[in-house]
């Protein structure tokens, strides 16, 4: 079978991500699909769990993952819109063999990528550079696995609230209309205190700023909406919902 490169740029350390239409394409999510899924049944697993963001292109890249996933003989569980750390959790509950997550993180939304684990480690570094190579080789493993979805946030969001055991605080949330959204918005709504979630709706345009909560211009809304009305805090999120500032 004839393999695939990539471009060079996407291969990164922790991830693998691109400007979708330029560096990063549906075919690219293909043989993305390929690779994961040979290394994860070379490695003896069978299923792999796939979430997605909310950005404009992650439903397109998350189909063409899926299906290159299913042509290397992986059944694919598809966890749905949600955080990063929810696809995790789904990995973890299903002891599934890996785990792909479709998001561009805390980048422009024109970006998109890959955050993936195998078992239930992180795939990162010498791990994506051996992914690179294998879809270059085109040494796929064949088969046709099937697809099924898993509606495991509600359960995610037990597990969230299971151990907590702290005050009723009163505390600003910018979701940043970032995947995160409606995960927060059930959680704050079962907290003791005072939440209020700003921008909780899932829009891969950001409309309101930058996904990227480590950028204090990102915060200028949250911080007057805190002073305003007196709260103890605020704490946002990124576009995936896996960092905070």
């Amino acid at each position: 079978m004839s393999g695939h490169a990539f471009h060079p740029s996407i291969l990164r350390e922790y991830d693998i991500r691109g400007v979708v239409g330029e560096t990063l394409c549906a075919d690219d999510a293909g043989a993305i699909g390929r690779a994961f899924g040979t290394i994860v049944a070379r490695n003896g697993g069978t299923d792999v769990c796939v979430g997605r963001d909310g950005r404009l292109s992650s439903p397109e890249l998350e189909a063409a993952l899926v299906a290159g996933l299913q042509a290397s003989g992986i059944d694919v569980v598809r966890v749905g819109l949600g955080p990063t750390p929810m696809l995790y959790y789904a990995v973890n509950k299903l002891q599934a063999g890996g785990g792909i997550m479709v998001t561009g993180s805390h980048n422009p939304p024109d970006h998109n990528g890959f955050k993936m684990m195998i078992g239930q480690k992180a795939f990162f570094g010498r791990d994506i550079v051996g992914l690179g190579e294998l879809a270059q080789s085109g040494d796929y493993e064949q088969g046709a696995g099937s697809c099924r979805d898993d509606d495991i946030q509600p359960d995610y969001i037990d597990r969230l609230l299971q151990d907590f055991d702290g005050g009723a605080f009163n505390i600003a949330w910018d979701a940043g209309n970032g995947a995160l959204g409606e995960v927060l918005t059930q959680v704050c709504a079962r907290l003791p205190g005072r939440h209020d979630v700003l921008n909780g709706e899932i829009d891969g345009t950001f409309p309101n700023h930058h996904p990227d909560p480590t950028d204090t211009e990102t915060l200028h809304q949250l911080r007057a909406h805190v002073l305003e009305n007196d709260l103890d805090m605020g704490i946002a999120f990124d576009g995936d919902g896996d960092r905070i500032g």
